[in-house]
């Protein structure tokens, strides 16, 4: 394989037991070009250890005033110096191929299995784990094989001289015969130890990088929280421990490459003292003494290559260790499906819980537990990470169903979406039936605001939609970032769509509007909302409550609040007490404090909360609490069915004026700039 025939038509299947084991695997599958190597490799350092037979050649032609002898030395040191220069130049080149073929084997292989796993990876393995795997480990798994090249030539070269310098001069041949092995095996007891401190060097490297991962990510929270300082306390401390871990790291192989350099000029004095005595005597000649001097100089050239071989296994055996790991994690599902590819239709429904979405209908599920929500929107979606009752649609277990085709059938929106980097067009140009245009689905997304924001920011950028978005989406609120999600969902217009809590993070004017735009462009098509939103659920045509993982109650959302308390309470958010000290017990469902379509307006939202108040903690029963409608206050945020966490709102997503309030309430807290920056300085100084 060669690096223009990349990227590989099938990279294989590891062996992914161990991390040995895939370094193995992957040595085996580089057998061809490890081979390569070797010849190359052999004519390099043939070519450098001939060269002192060579000038001892010379040497005793002189002595001996032979003018033929010293002429063959000479043709003899021009051919082993265009040898070594040959050999030198392919060894370089099979070596590197070695390393980016392999490197770029180790790519395709955790790009197969992230595209096989999907969400499920992330559930097992931390999405920092997998980046450090897919870039430095990657690295340094290509650098072990690029190291055994060179290593598998260098040592049958030790080999052979020592075998040529015993039969040339045995006397001074077994001096270095005995003294080789031990200056190459005197470190290996000191590798373990190395070994184990640069383990701990790169897991400490690896949670700093993870901290400083996460402290950008959650900037904007930061600031809502004054957190700034604190993180940055945190990954200060974290790169001193790098820094005094690499430290404790460079010490021990400081003392492995002194030995390296010691050992070698001591066996050098050995065999000149011994050689010296033996001129003496007459039992060898000076040209004989040369010789053998100047290979033993020579072979701490290739004998430098043992120390790079330990270096880099003790550095790629735990990169191949966490690559094994991921690559050995599989899906509860074969995603091949045991049914030919098709798209069925018909009803969506879940065995598990008893869930029914009829066809061409909206149903919205509304369940206490935020974790059975996420558990119950990937069962829909078929093909989930963890074993159970299969998902159908149309009567079809969606399992049974190649992978592709089940997703093509039923797409699943999570409740954190993510938004790739590129233009607008860019991310609204996914699979689709072609029946939904985007323009249409950026009007039901309320994507309007989203889209002037988007081209403010792009100089340059006559067209919205080629408006670029940054990394994630991160210059653009929550709320923005759940509305062009929710739009390039519409866009690909599914047999079957699944929403989980796609308003959470909007304001109630704007979510009363996506629900109408919803259900309008839906028309027709099953959809089903997870969610505990009132005023998603007062459009939905049929309601599910699910309580303890099961179906408790079907109907219309003012029926069930009317007659279920359970579901009352998770959607209103009132405690028992609260429905106890209710004159009557009941729900105020038609009071003038209830939420509708008609009743949620701007100036509404504006005359509840005011300009610059928070909204109420408790709304009226039956009534949503609005949220997002004052910029920069802590609202309540629907993180799950029934769960309220405090959110730090965006300045995008509300009444006019709101930026420059945000602004002026967080005039004194370090911005996302000043934090890179103040990270890039703590990195410098550790």
């Amino acid at each position: 394989m060669q690096i223009q025939d990349l990227p590989y038509p099938d990279p294989g299947v590891p062996d992914a037991r161990s991390g040995p084991r895939f370094l193995w695997w992957l040595f085996r599958n580089q057998l061809g070009g490890q081979l390569k190597s070797l010849a190359w490799g052999l004519l390099h350092f043939a070519a450098v250890s001939a060269l002192p037979f060579c000038v001892g050649l010379a040497v005793q032609a002189v002595v001996d005033r032979s003018g033929d002898r010293l002429a063959l030395a000479g043709v003899l040191l021009v051919l082993c110096g265009a040898g070594s220069a040959l050999g030198d130049t392919f060894l370089h080149r099979t070596a590197v191929t070695n390393w980016i073929t392999a490197a770029a084997r180790v790519q395709q292989l955790l790009a197969r299995k992230t595209a096989v796993l999907g969400s499920a990876l992330t559930q097992r393995v931390a999405a920092g784990e997998v980046v450090a795997v897919s870039t430095g480990d990657v690295e340094k798994i290509g650098w072990f094989v690029e190291a055994v090249s060179r290593f598998t030539a260098a040592a049958v070269t030790v080999v052979l001289v020592c075998v040529a310098l015993v039969v040339y001069q045995p006397a001074l041949g077994v001096v270095v015969l005995v003294g080789l092995p031990v200056v190459a095996l005197a470190v290996l007891p000191l590798l373990p130890r190395a070994t184990r401190r640069a383990d701990v060097q790169r897991e400490k490297a690896g949670r700093a990088t993870e901290l400083a991962s996460d402290t950008i990510a959650g900037l904007r929270v930061l600031r809502g929280i004054g957190g700034e300082e604190l993180f940055l306390d945190r990954y200060r401390s974290a790169s001193q421990e790098v820094r005094h871990a690499a430290v404790r790291s460079a010490r021990m192989w400081s003392l492995i490459s002194a030995i390296q350099v010691l050992l070698p000029g001591l066996l050098l004095i050995s065999v000149v003292l011994h050689g010296v005595s033996l001129a003496r005597d007459g039992r060898i000649g000076v040209g004989e003494l040369v010789t053998v001097y100047s290979s033993v100089m020579i072979l701490t050239y290739p004998l430098r290559h043992f120390e790079e071989i330990a270096m880099a296994y003790s550095f790629s055996r735990p990169s191949a260790k966490r690559a094994a790991r991921v690559l050995a994690l599989e899906r509860a599902t074969d995603t091949a499906g045991s049914r030919a590819a098709e798209t069925p239709t018909g009803d969506l429904c879940d065995p598990a819980t008893g869930l029914l979405a009829p066809a061409g209908r909206l149903t919205a599920v509304v369940c206490g537990d935020p974790d059975a929500a996420g558990r119950l929107a990937e069962r829909l979606g078929g093909h989930p990470s963890h074993e159970g009752t299969s998902a159908r649609l149309g009567g079809v277990p969606l399992d049974e169903l190649p992978l592709r085709s089940a997703r093509t059938a039923v797409l699943v929106q999570d409740k954190d979406p993510v938004l790739l980097s590129g233009t607008l067009r860019e991310l609204l140009d996914v699979p689709a039936s072609g029946a939904v245009r985007a323009e249409d689905a950026l009007a039901a997304a309320q994507c309007g605001d989203v889209l002037a924001a988007l081209a403010q920011g792009s100089v340059g950028a006559e067209d919205p939609m080629d408006a670029r978005i940054t990394e994630r989406g991160r210059s653009l609120s929550g709320g923005q970032r759940q509305r062009l999600a929710l739009a390039r969902s519409l866009v690909t217009d599914p047999e079957a769509l699944v929403l989980d809590e796609p308003t959470s993070a909007v304001d109630s004017h704007t979510e009363a509007r996506i629900a109408e735009g919803v259900r309008r462009l839906r028309q027709g098509r099953t959809t089903v909302v997870l969610t505990s939103s009132p005023l998603l659920l007062d459009r939905a045509d049929r309601i599910v409550f699910l309580d303890d993982g099961a179906v408790a109650a079907v109907g219309v959302h003012r029926e069930l609040l009317g007659t279920d308390p359970r579901y009352r309470a998770v959607v209103t958010r009132e405690t028992d007490e609260e429905s106890t000290a209710r004159p009557g017990g009941e729900p105020a469902v038609d009071g003038p404090e209830t939420v509708t379509e008609e009743t949620v307006t701007e100036e509404t939202v504006t005359e509840r909360t005011g300009p610059e108040k928070t909204p109420p903690e408790k709304t009226v029963p039956g009534a949503p609490v609005p949220h997002e409608a004052v910029p920069g206050a802590d609202v309540p945020h629907r993180a799950g069915p029934g769960a309220l966490t405090p959110r730090k709102t965006g300045p995008k997503e509300t009444v006019p004026g709101a930026a420059l309030r945000e602004e002026a309430a967080h005039g004194g807290v370090i911005g996302d700039d000043d934090v890179l920056h103040r990270l890039e300085e703590i990195e410098e100084t550790a």
